[in-house]
């Protein structure tokens, strides 16, 4: 693992999780999925409440 690439410790699937940098910034949801790449980043995806889903670095955000 990259170790510029630190996923919160409190990363599950189901966490709720606050985003705090790259392109989905300030966006809230659930964790549902959490992936390794081929790079060697921890991705995951959010549900937001509304139902939409992104994928983002793990590295970006946070677990209240």
């Amino acid at each position: 693992m990259n170790p510029k690439d630190s996923p919160p410790a409190k990363l599950r699937d189901g966490a709720r999780c606050k985003v705090l940098s790259g392109t989905h910034a300030g966006k809230t949801g659930v964790v549902r999925d959490i992936n390794l790449s081929k790079s060697g980043f921890v991705t995951i995806t959010v549900v937001q409440p509304s139902g939409v889903r992104f994928k983002t670095l793990a590295k970006n955000v946070v677990i209240p």
